[in-house]
């Protein structure tokens, strides 16, 4: 019989991830402000010691919790260059990610609302903002230059737009699930950034 026993660093990061998974449900069901690292240990089945360990403190917990929610939201885009259909592709996986709102997602929305009147979370959400953002404008500027883009375009304007009302879908979606239809959504709001940003 093959010894299946975990390595250390296998161990570490399965405990890593169950506590990160402990911590986004109660975010989901209690609130940042009500997350401690015992409530953290005792969800995942581990100590404070565990979680302390792990984190040192709180806010080092939910600083790796708002950048482990953000990471991968939309599958797939890795390798496609810079361009209007990168940018239409990541809108229409956005939403579409919508339809599956899970723990993590759910955890990611409440963090970026809370990081607005969270010190401790408002620079992770304004570096991860400005990373979106900046990705949106290369869309825009790459699509200007192929031509393909309406050069009109301004990209910080397109970028700002953009990720407003993508953030304000998913709080919507959080909120009032039967209020937004992912499906019919996802497509035409796609088609309304093609219209308006396709070069005649």
């Amino acid at each position: 019989m093959a010894n299946t026993r975990r390595t250390q660093q296998e161990r570490r990061e399965h405990a890593e991830a169950a506590l990160l998974n402990a911590a986004a449900e109660l975010v989901v069901e209690q609130g940042v402000r009500s997350l401690t690292l015992a409530r953290v240990g005792e969800r995942a089945g581990y100590s404070r010691g565990i979680v302390t360990h792990h984190f040192g403190a709180k806010g080092a917990l939910l600083e790796r919790l708002a950048r482990t929610t953000q990471t991968g939201f939309v599958p797939g885009l890795t390798g496609l260059p810079p361009g209007l259909d990168r940018l239409l592709r990541l809108i229409d996986g956005y939403i579409g990610a919508l339809g599956e709102v899970g723990v993590m997602n759910r955890a990611f929305l409440l963090l970026w609302a809370e990081a607005a009147t969270a010190s401790d979370l408002a620079p992770v959400f304004r570096d991860r903002d400005e990373a979106f953002r900046a990705d949106l404008r290369d869309d825009v500027a790459a699509g200007i230059a192929d031509g393909d883009v309406h050069p009109d375009a301004d990209p910080a304007e397109v970028a700002v737009a953009v990720l407003g009302q993508l953030r304000g879908i998913g709080l919507q979606r959080l909120l009032t699930p039967e209020a937004v239809d992912v499906d019919a959504l996802r497509h035409s709001v796609t088609d309304q950034w093609r219209r308006a940003l396709r070069a005649p």
